[in-house]
């Protein structure tokens, strides 16, 4: 299975390398307006600018995603506390006599020789 997930990263890995080589054009940004009536410019290539904006929308589900699966965990974790707290411990008793596991209608007769 280790081998499936490496192979999906490769991939998307290529295929993100790909897309950012296919579009390294750096094209104008303008940001907030400046005092004078200009813009704040930047000029960044496209393919990174789509990675950026991809990151910024994909770490809020990261963390969200996050966050549930540690609820989810000690959640569990909780539950079999309570299970295992609530499960008695067997007590074993002594047994008297070996033939005591035997039921009666199973254990040898004592007057019958043994073949």
């Amino acid at each position: 299975m280790q081998i499936l997930r490496t192979i999906m990263w490769i991939v998307v890995t290529a295929i993100l390398v790909a897309f950012v080589a296919m579009n390294w054009e750096s094209v104008p940004i303008r940001f907030w307006p400046l005092d004078n009536g200009d813009y704040l410019l930047f000029e960044w290539p496209v393919g990174f600018i789509a990675i950026v904006f991809f990151v910024l929308g994909f770490i809020p589900m990261w963390l969200y995603h996050r966050g549930v699966k540690w609820r989810q965990q000690r959640r569990i974790a909780s539950l079999e506390n309570a299970l295992r707290s609530a499960t008695p411990t067997p007590v074993q008793t002594p047994m008297s006599e070996p033939g005591d596991l035997l039921p009666e209608t199973e254990a040898p007769a004592k007057d019958t020789p043994a073949a």
